[in-house]
Formats: structure tokens, C-alpha cells, sequence
């Protein structure tokens, strides 16, 4: 593994980089991304943002925005930036799988990679890592790798600041999850104080919803949601036809799962999608249920342990029949 010392020396001059991130992208993976870019930037490198796919739309306003690549739209170019970096960092991820396609460019090519990542299980592909599970957000590691690591805290600007912000603000919940200890909100009031409009950026994350999504949320919940008392769980499915019937985009889907949650004693709510080659599920779950375990060993997925995703190669129908059939095994924990 590199030392801080190693890094601190390779960054003294300008280098080729790369940074990347999980695909479809959310508010932590884009504002660790776009954070760190901010910071290179401005430090002399020569620096790119590769997503392995879109992101949502609500995020498009990030400071440095228009410079991503979306490698699904960018192939060639992708590869090149790759093939050509001194550096890659890895942001929001532990394991290549998580980047798709590009994930294979990654582990061929010859650049330091840099792992920034606060999920279970890092795969050993990287040559540094600052990992901690105990992190609300890889926004908050970035933060700490810029002001503890590199301690560059003077180079902190309002761009970097609200970038971080925002990471640290949709993967915490707005603050509300357990991973929001003091030390976050320490960190948040620093941002603030460097420049970051957190009324604003709330605004702009979560009040800019369109018309589409909020008619397909009212869809869900009034017509898809469903209580199963027996083990405190709700679950909410839906078709592909019903997401082309309300032109539901990148993003328009994301947080519903939470509605779900919020049911007064519910304690693991599930989101499950019909996609055009897939099933995915999102789960959500309170105090120490393992929503991250089921994934895991169902699901091929992963995550945290209140908030894990998986896929499944079965049918929509098929796989809600297949989750309701785990829970048995769960029931003692949900019903505690």
C-alpha cells in the first residue's frame, strides 16, 4: 500500500487522473466525485470524472458538473483517460464490480489506484485505501483525506464544500440516520463555513422533483405498497410497464423505499424494480436489522447494514414471492 507520504509526493506534481465512482451514481458518489475534483483541479492536475452510467437529474447542478464522462456514452474516450492516468481514484465503491464495463479498464490498467470507500468488504484491487464502514459518506472520507491526510484544509473553496456537503447530506439522510455522530455534524458546520448553502442544496436535491416522479410516488404508494404485519415489512414492486407509463428517468426512483420505512412499526421495507434485463431490490431497515445480510446471501448485492441492494435474474413476480419466503428465517429479529 502507498503511504500518505507516497501520495503526498505524487501529487506535489501534476499528474494524470482519474476518478470514478459506482454506477448510477447518487448524491454521495457524485459529491465525493465532484468534491475531490475540485480540490485536484485547482492543485495543477490534469483530471477527469468518469461514471459508469447517467446519474440523476437533481444532481446535474453540482459545481463542475458539465466536465463527467458517462462512460456508456463516452466508450473510447473512457478508455483512453483510463489507459493514459498516473492515478484512479476509487470513490463510494470496494469492488470493480461495481463499475461494470469500466471495472475491467481499471484493473488493466497500470495507474495507482486510491480506494476512498466506506463499504464491508473491499475487494484488494487498490494500491491505498481510506476506508472506514463507521463513515456516513465517502464525502465525509474525502473531507478527511483532503484536511487530515493531506492537511490542506486551507485549500478547502465553497465549489469543494458543497460538494461535499451534499454527499455527506443525502448518505446520512439529512442527518437522521445513526451514522450521523457528532464528528459529522462538526464536519458539516465546517463545510458551511466554507462556503457551502445548505438550505440550498436541501432545496435543490430534494425539492426538484418533476411532475412525473411525484405522480408515479403517489402510484406507488396508493396502489403498490404492501404490509406484511406478520413481519414487520412493507414492500413496494413495480413493472416496467409501469415505469414507461410514467416516464420514470434515472433517479425518479430513488428514496421511495424510505416511505415505506417511515410506517409506524415497520422495520425492513423493500423497493423492488422490474428493469429490462433484471429485478433489483433496495432495502431499508431500522435498528440492527440486517438488510445488507439478505442481500448478500440472496441477491448477489451488499451494503450497509440499514441500507444494502441486490439483483435477481428471476421474474418481478418470482422475486417478491422469493423475499417474502426469506423472512421466515428473519421473523424472530424483525419482530423484536
Amino acid at each position: 500500500m502507498l503511504s500518505v507520504s507516497e501520495i503526498k509526493s505524487l501529487l506535489a506534481t501534476p499528474q494524470k487522473i482519474v476518478i470514478t465512482t459506482h454506477h448510477k451514481p447518487d448524491g454521495d458518489a457524485m459529491g465525493s466525485s465532484l468534491g475531490l475534483y475540485a480540490y485536484l483541479i485547482q492543485k495543477g492536475h490534469h483530471v477527469k470524472v468518469i461514471t459508469p452510467t447517467d446519474y440523476p437529474y437533481f444532481l446535474h447542478w453540482m459545481p463542475n458538473n458539465s466536465e463527467v464522462i458517462v462512460y456508456t456514452e463516452n466508450q473510447e474516450l473512457s478508455a483512453t483517460l483510463v489507459e493514459e492516468a498516473a492515478m484512479i481514484f476509487c470513490l463510494d465503491f470496494n469492488s470493480l464490480s461495481r463499475i461494470n464495463e469500466l471495472g475491467e479498464l481499471v484493473r488493466a490498467s497500470g495507474a495507482y489506484k486510491l480506494m476512498i470507500d466506506h463499504h464491508l468488504e473491499p475487494e484488494d484491487f487498490d494500491d491505498y485505501r481510506h476506508w472506514n464502514i463507521n463513515a456516513c459518506a465517502a464525502a465525509q472520507l474525502v473531507y478527511e483525506f483532503i484536511v487530515d491526510e493531506m492537511k490542506d484544509g486551507a485549500s478547502m473553496t465553497k465549489d469543494i464544500a458543497t460538494c461535499l456537503y451534499t454527499g455527506i447530506m443525502t448518505d446520512s439522510g439529512s442527518f437522521r440516520f445513526e451514522s450521523a455522530t457528532s464528528s459529522v455534524y462538526r464536519i458539516a458546520a465546517d463545510l458551511i463555513d466554507m462556503g457551502a448553502e445548505h438550505w440550498r442544496i436541501h432545496q435543490l436535491v430534494y425539492d426538484n422533483a418533476t411532475e412525473n416522479r411525484l405522480r408515479f410516488l403517489g402510484h406507488c404508494i396508493s396502489n403498490k405498497l404492501e404490509i406484511l404485519r406478520e413481519y414487520n415489512t412493507a414492500i413496494i414492486s413495480v413493472t416496467k410497464e409501469e415505469l414507461k407509463a410514467f416516464d420514470i428517468m434515472t433517479g425518479d426512483t430513488e428514496g421511495i423505499v424510505n416511505y415505506a420505512l417511515s410506517i409506524n412499526g415497520i422495520r425492513l421495507a423493500a423497493f423492488i424494480i422490474e428493469r429490462t434485463d433484471k429485478v433489483k431490490l433496495s432495502l431499508r431497515s431500522t435498528g440492527d436489522f440486517p438488510a445488507n445480510e439478505i442481500c448478500k446471501k440472496y441477491f448477489g448485492g451488499g451494503g450497509h447494514r440499514n441500507a444494502a441492494g441486490g439483483i435477481s435474474e428471476a421474474g418481478l413476480a418470482e422475486t417478491v414471492e422469493q423475499f417474502k419466503s426469506i423472512l421466515t428465517e428473519y421473523k424472530t429479529q424483525l419482530l423484536q
